[in-house]
């Protein structure tokens, strides 16, 4: 379908999503939200695509919201979370997603960055800045990036990236673990879809329930429960066709072929 903030193109088996707004920097919109959201489902959906891959246009990963829209809420007298948001329950779409990686290429601030904290992994070139610049402009966090910030990066450094409001190079941000990896600007995008193909090349469903139990687990403090929903989840694994084809590609010394046995699974329901 077309979109008009965001661009999205097949690479493999990753689902490309490009933020594309370069001359503002990719500020933030509820449109931009609600494309997103119709993207990332649109890739869910797709049994070809095994990650999805969201980086920015330009020189900007995402400048944080469009100040225009902060402007449009005071003059309206009215900051409703449908506005807010686009309409996207944003942290449970990429928590039940496949998984997703950002390839952040420049300056990232405000939500530009709290939209990426709950994916799976942030790729950071060594040109990006992040900015979590809330209180800088009279607001508060949002997106539950207090919970994923700290689960990030820890409790006082949070506090610090907070309070400061401080930015913080690509480098530093790997070195405090607010990113994962670290790639020069020439090759964070091969970087990150190399990362996104050899993720997609394990099967989408054992992918998407490792998510959900990370979700639920980690900040679980009671091991019978945790232990209890991955019990549910390795039940439900024993009878997918993708284990048995994993178990038999281990007995014939042989590469599995996930999408081959799914595709055949499905061909007998039919």
């Amino acid at each position: 379908m077309p979109y008009e903030q965001i661009t999205v193109e097949t690479r493999g088996a990753v689902c490309l999503i490009t933020l594309n707004r370069p001359e503002k920097l990719n500020a933030w919109t509820p449109d931009m939200s609600r494309e997103l959201g119709q993207a990332i489902t649109a890739a869910n959906e797709d049994d070809a695509i095994g990650t999805i891959v969201m980086t920015g246009a330009g020189r900007g990963f995402c400048a944080g919201a469009d100040m225009s829209y902060f402007q449009s809420n005071i003059d309206a007298s009215e900051t409703k979370a449908h506005k807010r948001d686009g309409g996207i329950d944003w942290i449970s779409l990429i928590r039940s997603s496949k998984p997703c990686i950002a390839a952040v290429n420049g300056p990232a601030f405000g939500i530009g960055v709290t939209q990426i904290l709950p994916f799976d992994m942030i790729v950071a070139s060594t040109a990006a800045k992040f900015g979590l610049v809330f209180v800088k402009v009279g607001i508060v966090p949002e997106l539950a990036s207090s919970h994923f910030l700290v689960q990030r990066v820890g409790w006082g450094t949070a506090h610090d990236l907070l309070l400061t409001a401080r930015p913080v190079s690509g480098e530093e941000a790997v070195s405090i673990r607010l990113a994962d990896r670290l790639s020069d600007p020439e090759t964070l995008l091969d970087d990150a879809l190399e990362l996104a193909e050899q993720i997609a090349a394990n099967p989408s469903p054992m992918l998407r329930m490792t998510k959900e139990l990370l979700s639920a687990n980690a900040c679980d403090t009671d091991t019978a429960r945790i232990q209890a929903r991955e019990h549910e989840k390795l039940e439900t694994c024993f009878t997918l066709p993708e284990h048995t084809e994993a178990v038999a590609a281990f007995a014939e010394k042989r590469k599995p072929d996930f999408n081959a046995a799914r595709h055949k699974a499905q061909a007998r329901i039919d």
